[in-house]
């Protein structure tokens, strides 16, 4: 028996029936073989490129086909979307754990070190970011993805632990993790083609960065960063996606659409590697590196987990169709233009 896609078995409808399920699902795959089964994957070729090494190239493609989305006119409200995120998710929490640390010093609290929480709650998943929104949101909201590229890895963690002279952010560097972002806005708005092209691009590259992405965490690491690393997770999602979801609601004015915010309370992968980077720009946090990748690890599970269910959660609980709802305006513009056409 097959489906009305011709499917014998709908794997991709099955994924898209969880909330970030494109993201999720493959990340969770990834893990598993890359901590039980690694040598599978360094077989070399194409199956080494694409299932283990494709991470990277694949969110350049996808920050790319991002951008060329952003038209001259929605970039606005896309700017004014990634203000908020990056204030709610990097800008106030660092700040907060920063002004914690001038009370605990860096041994944090509960056995969470400020290193592992500046690590894991400064930057946000772009990748479940998009496949979220993707999902539920509208375009302003993918569009905001360039929130993730800017806060992805170590770079905010390194500006607030570098306020007090500690280490440096390389210009350069940040300028490379937004530049396909800007181009691809250019190339979307100079010809439309290119939008319409690249337009299925999320749908494509998700899964399989996502899988890339998972091969890297060690469920050995999430078991090792225990509870302390599960509760950092479920505060990072309630938290910062609650700031989030603040600043939807009252500096957006989104009302019913705000659950949309909870998206961004997550932890990146690449966040895994960041307490690494620190300890290397200032040695002095050495010490709480191995128990810090642990947390952090754990963290980048859960908040995956978490937050699709929330953002799904509040979104039901108001009654809001992000997704739907754009499509139906865009349909009845399209409709009132076909009208307007036929009577002249």
């Amino acid at each position: 028996m097959r489906d009305d896609h011709g499917s014998v078995v709908p794997l991709y409808h099955w994924l898209n029936k969880i909330p970030g399920g494109a993201m999720l699902i493959p990340l969770i795959l990834g893990s598993v073989l890359g901590t039980f089964a690694p040598a599978a994957l360094d077989i070399g070729s194409f199956t080494t490129a694409l299932f283990k090494d494709s991470a990277l190239p694949l969110i350049a493609l996808l920050i790319f086909a991002t951008g060329t989305q952003v038209t001259l006119r929605t970039s606005g409200p896309v700017l004014a979307t990634t203000g908020v995120v990056l204030l709610g998710k990097s800008v106030i929490p660092g700040l907060l754990i920063v002004a914690l640390a001038m009370v605990t010093g860096p041994e944090g609290i509960l056995g969470v070190s400020i290193l592992a929480m500046i690590a894991a709650a400064t930057n946000a998943n772009g990748g479940l970011w998009l496949a979220i929104t993707g999902q539920y949101g509208r375009t302003k909201d993918r569009g905001a993805y360039i929130a993730g590229a800017v806060n992805d890895g170590p770079f905010f963690a390194l500006l607030f632990i570098g306020a007090s002279g500690l280490g440096q952010i390389p210009f350069v560097t940040l300028l490379a993790a937004i530049l396909p972002f800007l181009l691809g806005v250019v190339i979307g708005n100079v010809d439309a083609q290119w939008r319409s092209v690249l337009k299925p691009v999320p749908g494509i590259v998700i899964p399989f960065f996502a899988f890339a992405l998972g091969t890297g965490i060690d469920l050995g690491d999430v078991a090792r960063g225990g509870l302390t690393g599960v509760l950092m997770g479920v505060v990072i999602t309630l938290f910062t996606g609650g700031l989030v979801y603040l600043g939807y609601r009252f500096l957006l004015r989104r009302g019913g659409e705000s659950g949309v915010g909870f998206a961004a309370g997550t932890t990146s992968g690449n966040a895994v590697a960041t307490p690494a980077v620190v300890a290397a720009a200032d040695p002095s946090f050495s010490a709480y590196v191995g128990t810090a990748t642990s947390q952090v690890a754990a963290s980048v599970l859960v908040t995956a987990l978490l937050a699709p269910l929330v953002t799904t959660w509040v979104l039901r609980r108001a009654g809001a169709r992000p997704a739907e709802a754009e499509r139906e305006e865009l349909e009845a513009a399209a409709a009132a233009t076909a009208t307007k056409g036929a009577a002249s």
